[in-house]
């Protein structure tokens, strides 16, 4: 049976659910974990880290690109210490591309916050249950701010939801 990512409804008692009325965009993806013991957030870190080159480059363009406009250069998706342990992340630290709001077991929330949008993302896990599958869901929600957040999400829009599942691939491997 494949384990693919696939497109889901974000989890109802995810601490993010609360952003969604009014999003500009929003979407959800899951996968069932390979490794169910990892709290949400090391989940988080083992997709970042296996982030396949060609999303990278993604990003560095739009690094180049963004600096024409006065946007954030984000650096790398895939820049993650892979040998710091999740629960020592605090609140306003960095991982990857993105800023720690909230961590806890079961779910991480992190974004960004710049001048065109607010992106939240939250990495979820269903709470392990006996002898259930520990599935792992991220959701990503947008808040534009202005027109240049609009115009940004043009191209945005359907590459994230062509990085999303890619990356989110690496939570199901055991």
């Amino acid at each position: 049976m494949n384990n693919l990512p696939h497109e889901t409804s974000p989890p109802a008692r995810s601490r993010i659910a609360e952003l969604i009325p009014g999003a500009y965009f929003y979407d959800a993806w899951s996968v069932k974990a390979g490794d169910p013991k990892l709290p949400a957030l090391a989940q988080f870190q083992k997709a970042l880290a296996q982030t396949p080159s060609w999303v990278n480059t993604c990003m560095s363009l739009r690094n180049r690109v963004v600096s024409f406009v006065g946007l954030k250069n984000l650096g790398a998706l895939d820049n993650v210490n892979t040998f710091r342990n999740a629960s020592e992340y605090q609140p306003g630290e960095r991982i990857g591309i993105f800023t720690l709001f909230e961590n806890t077991f079961s779910e991480a929330l992190l974004g960004d916050r710049d001048k065109h949008l607010n992106v939240t993302l939250s990495v979820h896990c269903t709470p392990p249950a006996q002898d259930a599958e520990v599935v792992v869901t991220v959701t990503t929600v947008v808040q534009v701010n202005n027109f240049l957040g609009r115009l940004y999400m043009l191209p945005v829009v359907p590459m994230h939801r062509l990085i999303a599942p890619t990356v989110l691939k690496a939570v199901a491997k055991a």
